[in-house]
């Protein structure tokens, strides 16, 4: 049996270094560890850096997962998050997302901490891995009429139906919703608890390529850039030409120098 030939030049070891998965980027920093060159021995400092930063971050998931069952206990634990509370056009959008115990979804994270690159490729992540996902939007006028305060309770339990489960417990983020009889609400739990954070990646996902779509049939906007919240080239633009449907009437009176044109 032939087995793979080690690494010989420093270009190689630094290059073994620098790709090598975490569980075995240990191993073999300790084998180069007294390499005498000075390209390895920078390779090793590089993936010693590297192991601190993985482990950390491996570490942070983990106690999203962790803080999940303390709070959601042993049963069926459904966590949710909304985007667009702030925004002046597009919808109010809130995602409700189930997970398992396992497989860990690494890299979950608040979404705005999150690149949309990375993000898209998250929400794919958590498509396969969830045990439950529903979706839920509150369009413009619906908060123009109710309120916000009401269209998030409205939306975060029409997400938790349309999630097909019955939740032992609702973890929500921020403050009391009063949206579910088993709902618990945690500050700043997008970064705290993993269903949370999976619900905030959904929903921004969702929301931000509805807000892309709305570019083409509201061009001049700066819908896609901006994704309905108040830029000062989106706050220019409602100046300009004025609102349209999909705009919140009680959010823009401030920008209002001309009537809606649509």
């Amino acid at each position: 049996m032939t087995s793979t030939p080690r690494p010989t030049s420093a270009r190689e070891v630094a290059a073994l270094l620098s790709d090598a998965p975490l569980d075995e980027a240990a191993a073999l920093v300790e084998r180069y560890a007294d390499d005498p060159r000075k390209q390895v021995q920078a390779a090793v400092r590089s993936a010693r850096r590297r192991i601190e930063r993985e482990t950390a971050e491996r570490a942070r998931v983990l106690g999203m997962y962790e803080l999940q069952r303390e709070l959601g206990g042993s049963g069926l634990v459904v966590g949710v998050d909304e985007v667009g509370r702030g925004a002046l056009a597009g919808p109010l959008t809130v995602a409700a997302v189930c997970l398992p115990d396992e497989p860990v979804i690494w890299g979950l994270n608040d979404s705005k901490q999150v690149p949309p690159a990375r993000r898209e490729l998250l929400a794919a992540r958590i498509a396969d891995v969830a045990v439950a996902i529903g979706i839920a939007h509150v369009e413009p006028a619906s908060i123009d009429a109710v309120g916000m305060g009401a269209s998030l309770r409205e939306a975060m339990a029409a997400a938790v139906r349309d999630a097909g489960v019955e939740p032992d417990a609702v973890l929500i983020d921020g403050n009391p919703v009063h949206a579910h009889p088993a709902e618990r609400c945690i500050v700043k739990g997008d970064a705290r608890v993993a269903s949370i954070a999976a619900a905030s990646i959904v929903a921004k996902v969702t929301r931000d390529a509805i807000m892309v779509a709305y570019e083409d049939e509201y061009p001049g906007y700066h819908l896609a850039a901006s994704k309905g919240y108040g830029s000062a080239e989106h706050v220019a633009a409602i100046r300009e030409r004025g609102l349209t449907p999909i705009h919140r009437v009680s959010f823009c009176g401030n920008f209002l120098d001309r009537p809606r044109l649509f």
